[in-house]
């Protein structure tokens, strides 16, 4: 279901951000790749996209079209290998092209799921629960060996690498308010005695530190405490704040520490008669294992998969970096492997930024005399409103700004570009157009630092933000430049 929410935001906002008239075509970015590499493997190697077929728009409506189906397919347990493919292939292929677009590590999640999830998933057109291909020890290992890794390695580098405020636990003084979108109970979390917050931070080395071990030695027992706590920690979270997917795929794949008598016990105690008869009723049918070319390459390519993991993992830490990402000219692994993001360290919540900013576009029509904002769907901007709770749908174009702005990124100002253009598609990113009457002349892109206001305030005049001038973050668009030019 998380890759139907995937490819329906893609469908959504994939024409405005990668069309010929979106923010970072794809086609000027494959361009631009053919003159720094002299041949196509090399190309692809540093992008492996669909899009060296094709870089039309229609490209773009057929990917997304294709991978909404396949993830249909999948929720409807249709071919589910075939079907893992096409998501993993078509979401590949866009995360190669989307460039400030695909920015944090909730996409690498996904491509890497789908890939181990292929031998997972049990052979067949419709397979039912599998109980006549039940899957091989090392694509459960595999499986189990993902969620441990965004488990635990999400506790260490905030241990022992990541931001200080985990360190001397004040971190959640600062989090809630500056997520990307925090919502309601977010702003009201923020505002709890730094006690609760100290009791959070606790929480949630439990879930990433301890939660681990008890999963990979406890027994039964320990998988089940891990799974509990594992799962208040990401309900937590996504309810204070929209970060996409993340939080719900990191559920679903804890489910994997259950088995099929664990899941029969539970639906016993809750009275859940048939369910629990009919999962004690199965039988899995294991044949013999078949020496075939097929089996030793399915397990070669795991084993590799396991020692790529293991190899990222260092390089992180060697490296002494949050990003996860290594120096593409560090060694032949990275230049080969790295831009399939298929297998990944995970150091979500590493770091956070000290204070919120975020950029504006404004625009005029009257030479500069009264300013319009181009109102967000789901970014803090009206200091009385706050996010809604959109997760896990993804706002990819509005959660890119903010890290567009901390990069100094030159999208933000082709986002203006686009805007001053009268680019329907990019326009249609914004909640509504605010000038219906006639075009702007002029954009500007102001940057402001939002932060909470108190309790008191709040209620009294229903403000959630303060908001206050900092700069521009480049200068002023006019229309008249781009009316003289050829």
């Amino acid at each position: 279901m998380v890759f139907v929410i995937i490819f329906a935001g893609i469908i959504v906002e994939g024409r405005a951000l990668i069309g010929p008239d979106g923010i970072v075509p794809v086609a000027r970015f494959c361009e631009t790749l053919k003159l720094i590499f002299p041949n196509d493997f090399l190309r692809f190697i540093r992008a492996p996209s669909l899009f060296w077929v094709n870089t039309d728009v229609r490209m773009i409506g057929v990917l997304s079209g294709c991978g909404t189906a396949a993830a249909i397919a999948l929720v409807l347990n249709l071919w589910p290998r075939m079907a893992l493919f096409a998501c993993w292939l078509i979401l590949l292929s866009f995360v190669s092209v989307w460039q400030i677009f695909s920015a944090t590590i909730i996409d690498q999640l996904m491509i890497e799921t789908a890939l181990l999830c292929i031998p997972f998933a049990p052979a067949g057109l419709r397979p039912g629960l599998g109980v006549t291909s039940p899957p091989r020890a090392i694509a459960l290992f595999m499986m189990r060996w993902l969620l441990f890794r965004i488990m635990f390695g999400s506790g260490l580098i905030k241990v022992f690498a990541g931001d200080s405020h985990w360190r001397d636990f004040t971190a959640l003084d600062v989090m809630y308010e500056t997520n990307p979108s925090p919502t309601l109970l977010g702003f009201f979390d923020s505002h709890l005695p730094h006690s609760w917050h100290v009791f959070e931070i606790l929480l949630t080395f439990a879930a990433e530190l301890l939660a681990p071990l008890l999963a990979m030695f406890g027994g039964r027992r320990g998988r089940a405490v891990a799974l509990a706590s594992w799962i208040i920690l990401q309900t937590g979270i996504q309810l204070t704040g929209n970060f996409g997917w993340l939080n719900t795929a990191a559920i679903a794949l804890g489910i994997l520490l259950l088995d099929d008598q664990m899941i029969a016990a539970a639906a016993k105690k809750l009275r859940f008669w048939k369910v629990s008869e009919r999962l004690g009723s199965i039988v899995p049918t294991i044949t013999p294992a078949r020496r075939s070319w097929t089996s030793y390459a399915v397990a070669s390519w795991l084993w590799l998969h396991f020692g790529l993991t293991i190899y990222f993992f260092v390089v992180l830490w060697v490296g002494k970096t949050v990003t996860g990402i290594p120096d593409a000219g560090s060694s032949p692994i990275d230049f080969v492997f790295r831009d399939f993001k298929s297998a990944n360290a995970y150091v979500p919540f590493a770091s956070f930024p000290p204070a919120k900013y975020e950029v504006e576009f404004l625009g005029s029509n009257d030479g500069g005399e009264t300013w319009r904002p181009f109102p967000f769907r789901y970014k803090p901007q009206q200091e009385d409103r706050i996010g809604a709770f959109i997760a896990p749908w993804f706002a990819r174009f509005e959660s890119s700004l903010q890290f567009a702005l901390y990069t100094n990124n030159p999208m933000i100002s082709n986002v203006a570009k686009h805007l001053i253009l009268r680019q329907p598609d990019v326009t249609g990113l914004f909640e509504s157009d605010p000038f219906p009457d006639g075009p702007p002349t002029i954009i500007r892109m102001p940057v402001f630092q939002f932060s909470f206001v108190d309790l008191k305030t709040y209620r009294e005049t229903g403000r959630f933000w303060e908001k206050e001038y900092v700069s521009e973050f480049a200068q002023p668009i006019y229309l008249k430049d781009f009316e003289r030019s050829p």
